[in-house]
């Protein structure tokens, strides 16, 4: 066995007063070898970014490293002045961090960014920087590099941009690269592309990575080992595959439990009861003994040392719990399935265009296409899933159906109306029929209201609920109906967690009691576990309310738990629709294949070879002609250049937009 690159040892971080602090790491012993990838797996606020922080020494100025060590290939991290720490930093330890946007320099050309750090760690090459730079981003797959450089962050799609991290990070030629969730915000045909990358860069230089991530299926494809971490502490340290097949601490059982897959549907995901323990707390047990189903008296009495099992597989637990994890069955799939029924929402041929406005009398010369002729339809008390990549036009189908963005054309049948056409007043008497769930919870509640009057808030623009009373008590009702204690209502938005904040979203959204709800990546940004009670929760308010859903989103887990039907979108159109079990199970469309190929999985017999997609998706402002897919599709044939694809016919309720259909 290869001796350690990075040896932590005792490593704690406190953030806050001194009196009462957080102890966000608390004790964390952890190594990694030259060339392995060790993923610290664990939910937000766990402390996985904080350990990476400390170890970086680029704590917020709230924290503080209280003990500990890290030796980086024999050198004391923590010890070294700050001079000889910034050489080290961005050089041999290199970082991506999570949001690639907030990460770069919006005003510096992106050639600039990335010579920042050769000047600084590569010296070597200073006389050939501009070489070097152009070397770099063609290293991580970035096209044209040389007219690339001097482009600025905003001109790159989200992708690239992280593309861009990983060569400032390979600019000081580490040995180590700590990935802090680097691909949390990406669709899943480029979060494939970034960590194949990643995996052929390490192949090459030997570098060793510390992947830091929530994502259990990224974990899965990527890590040679997993270390997981609840409330600042390590719990379980094991080789990847033995994790994978039979975890030993009941946190990392749970977590799995509450994964939504095909094999759930219709049944109710586990949860992991109450909350994680707040880190200022002056513990005595196990941390987790609180939402722990196996919990027993000897628990909570002294906090659990580790336990070694077979094969370097440890655990922190008193009474680990043995045994390989059993799969979920398909079963009960009926429940889930669409039934013949009255539509209540119809869209056809809906069109939302943008206009490109140019010179300084600000002449139409062009127009994003966002959304450019969708057509679907929604029955009563079913869910729609509409999927895609970033920038398809998902979100804007779902305003424009609500006309909070104005459609260009087209019409959308809604209990028999034709929202399209109503007048504003009309509509707003229509608007207590149809909701919305944003994607950021905290973004769409406005911090300086408290809770019971954003949940109001619909009654009483539409006049409902009676007097002041009345809503107070309807909105108690309401908190209740979707898990949380009357007594919220007095409290603001930022005293919640995530999953409470959506909870809050969804009560606001039932309040006038609307026959329709579009969800707009409703669970993107929860943890496993979190997501698992919101998903719960949707399908519960289904079955009791008769509610329809038209559910936005990119996660192909989630949508193969909760959907009737799917709708895979791409550049403005529905290339591909059908019931959940059709499209899952037997894709028509390349891209579609492409989608499903790239979603990364737990179960090493389920995953698929991933179609690489080259390139981007073009521009809504400028579309291909013919097939838009076309110019990223590996069985691409002459006539998809020259004319888009008619609608081809699959089954009764199954169909694709794809040349290759009519030819078979």
């Amino acid at each position: 066995m290869k001796p350690a690159l990075l040896r932590i040892r005792g490593l704690r971080v406190a953030l806050g007063s001194r009196e009462r602090p957080v102890r966000a790491v608390d004790g964390v012993d952890l190594d990694v070898r030259p060339g392995e990838t060790l993923a610290l797996l664990g939910e937000s606020g766990c402390g996985k970014s904080m350990t990476a922080f400390g170890m970086m020494r680029l704590l917020p100025l709230s924290g503080r490293i209280t003990a500990g060590q890290v030796l980086f290939d024999g050198q004391d991290l923590l010890a070294l002045p700050e001079r000889e720490m910034r050489a080290v930093r961005g050089g041999s330890l290199g970082m991506i961090f999570q949001e690639p946007m907030t990460s770069l320099n919006p005003v510096m050309r992106i050639g600039d960014q990335i010579g920042e750090s050769i000047r600084l760690h590569d010296k070597a090459n200073l006389r050939r920087l501009r070489e070097r730079v152009v070397e770099l981003l063609d290293a991580v797959g970035i096209p044209d590099p040389r007219r690339r450089a001097d482009e600025y962050p905003h001109q790159l799609s989200g992708g690239m941009k992280q593309r861009v991290m990983v060569a400032i990070a390979l600019a000081g030629k580490p040995r180590l690269l700590i990935a802090d969730e680097p691909t949390t915000a990406l669709d899943v045909t480029i979060q494939a592309q970034v960590l194949t990358l990643l995996k052929d860069l390490q192949r090459r230089a030997g570098m060793a990575v510390l992947l830091i991530s929530h994502d259990l299926g990224v974990v899965a494809e990527t890590a040679d080992r997993v270390a997981v971490m609840y409330a600042g502490q390590l719990v379980e340290v094991s080789d990847a595959k033995a994790f994978f097949h039979q975890p030993a601490h009941p946190y990392g059982r749970k977590l799995f439990s509450s994964l939504p897959t095909f094999g759930k549907r219709g049944r109710e995901l586990e949860i992991i009861p109450g909350m994680v323990p707040p880190l200022d707390s002056d513990f005595s047990g196990c941390r987790f003994a609180d939402r722990c189903d196996f919990v027993q008296d000897d628990c909570c009495a002294s906090e659990p040392a580790w336990r070694d099992l077979e094969d370097g597989h440890r655990v922190r637990c008193i009474h680990p719990r043995g045994g390989p994890l059993v799969p979920a069955v398909d079963g009960e799939l009926a429940t889930r399935q669409r039934m013949p029924g009255q539509a209540l929402l119809d869209v056809d041929d809906l069109k939302v265009h943008f206009p490109i406005h140019k010179g300084m009398l600000r002449r139409v010369k062009g127009y994003v296409k966002a959304v450019d002729g969708v057509s679907l339809k929604l029955d009563s008390s079913h869910t729609l899933a509409l999927v895609g990549e970033s920038g398809c036009g998902k979100t804007t189908v779902g305003k424009g159906i609500l006309r909070l963005i104005e459609p260009t054309a087209g019409r959308v049948m809604f209990d028999g109306d034709d929202l399209a056409a109503l007048q504003a007043s009309a509509l707003r008497k229509r608007r207590a029929d149809m909701q919305i769930i944003f994607q950021d919870p905290a973004a769409s509640m406005n911090p300086r209201m408290p809770v019971g009057e954003i949940v109001a808030e619909g009654l009483r623009a539409q006049g409902l609920g009676g007097n002041r009373e009345a809503r107070q008590r309807r909105v108690a009702e309401l908190l209740e109906q979707v898990g949380l204690p009357a007594d919220s209502a007095q409290r603001y938005p930022h005293e919640f967690s995530g999953g409470q904040r959506q909870r809050i979203c969804v009560a606001r959204a039932l309040a006038v009691e609307p026959k329709l709800i579009v969800c707009d990546e409703p669970t993107s940004a929860l943890d496993v576990s979190v997501q698992a009670q919101i998903l719960n929760l949707f399908s519960e308010l289904q079955q009791r309310l008769k509610l329809s859903y038209l559910f936005i989103t990119h996660d192909i887990s989630v949508i193969s738990f909760i959907a009737h039907e799917i709708a895979v979108m791409y550049l403005g159109r529905i290339v591909e629709q059908g019931r959940v079990d059709e499209v899952l199970e037997q894709p028509k469309h390349p891209y579609t294949l492409a989608l499903l190929s790239a979603v990364p999985v737990i179960d090493s017999k389920q995953r698929r070879e991933v179609i690489r997609l080259e390139g981007d998706m073009p521009s809504p402002a400028n579309q291909p002609t013919g097939c838009h897919f076309h110019p990223r599709c590996a069985r691409a044939m002459p006539v998809c250049r020259e004319r888009y694809p008619d609608v081809s016919r699959v089954s009764a309720s199954h169909t694709a937009a794809c040349w290759l259909l009519d030819q078979n």
